[in-house]
């Protein structure tokens, strides 16, 4: 309980909720993670619902990141993701990214749902990952379906701003991401529906757990029999079910519980 309560001292997480976690992972058989904006905004990369620092609090979502205000005019569209663009390719993984690879190589975790586009889980070398709102490895034409490596395009356009430009029908390329208006890849969710079923525990780190249908995915792992922790710092709507909450930064508490099992 040493080191327990030292990282309740450092974090002001509750050494027996910490306690609580570790026996729920060292006792589960199938542990799936579900991780939001929260894990990687220690990597640099804001998030979208924070008050004053979320992309959201500076733009209309539904103007410039939803499908129809691509439609309109793609050319705002790329403007307001340009800067993100750079930071998300820019960006590294972070302690908690981390934690989760090496719970996955000693395993304790069987698999990663991730809302984030940015890559992080399998820049820090996680294997089983399920990206539900897409990436920005690969580009699309929404007009006659034509498909690359974004690479070839969205570094011409974060360095000078040009225009990934469809080389078949000239229509202006998307990223593979899912904007406001998109269906979920079909299969990504399918996929996380099923390894909620199938999961006895379930950890959800640095997710509001407020977008649908990703948000729903906690309580369906609950309602077909799975633990549930949370590691986030706010509140969330499904704090109510959880059998722990974890309420500090992802980015030391991931570290520890990885330290903790590793070592156990």
């Amino acid at each position: 309980m040493k080191e327990t309560s030292t990282l309740f001292r450092r974090t002001a997480i509750d050494p027996i909720q910490f306690q609580t976690a570790l026996d729920l992972l060292r006792d589960a058989r199938r542990v799936v993670a579900l991780t939001g904006a929260g894990s990687s905004t220690p990597s640099g990369i804001p998030d979208f619902r924070s008050n004053d620092t979320g992309l959201w609090s500076k733009v209309d979502p539904f103007t410039v990141a939803s499908v129809w205000g691509f439609r309109e005019n793609p050319q705002r569209f790329y403007n307001w993701m340009r800067p993100l663009a750079g930071d998300i390719l820019a960006a590294r993984p972070n302690a908690a990214h981390q934690a989760l690879e090496r719970l996955e190589r000693c395993g304790k975790l069987h698999l990663i749902i991730t809302q984030n586009i940015d890559a992080l889980h399998q820049k820090a070398g996680s294997q089983s990952v399920i990206e539900l709102h897409g990436n920005l490895r690969t580009v699309s034409c929404p007009t006659c379906a034509f498909a690359d490596d974004a690479a070839l395009y969205l570094d011409a356009f974060i360095d000078d701003g040009v225009l990934p430009i469809c080389p078949q029908c000239n229509a202006v390329l998307k990223p593979d991401i899912v904007l406001f208006g998109d269906p979920l890849p079909e299969k990504a969710i399918v996929q996380a529906q099923e390894e909620a079923l199938m999961c006895d525990l379930m950890l959800v780190a640095g997710s509001s757990l407020e977008v649908m249908p990703a948000a729903d995915l906690p309580a369906l792992a609950v309602r077909s029999g799975a633990r549930l922790i949370l590691v986030n710092l706010g509140l969330t709507p499904y704090d109510h079910l959880a059998d722990v909450i974890l309420r500090g930064d992802v980015e030391k508490v991931l570290p520890k519980l990885a330290d903790a099992l590793e070592n156990s």
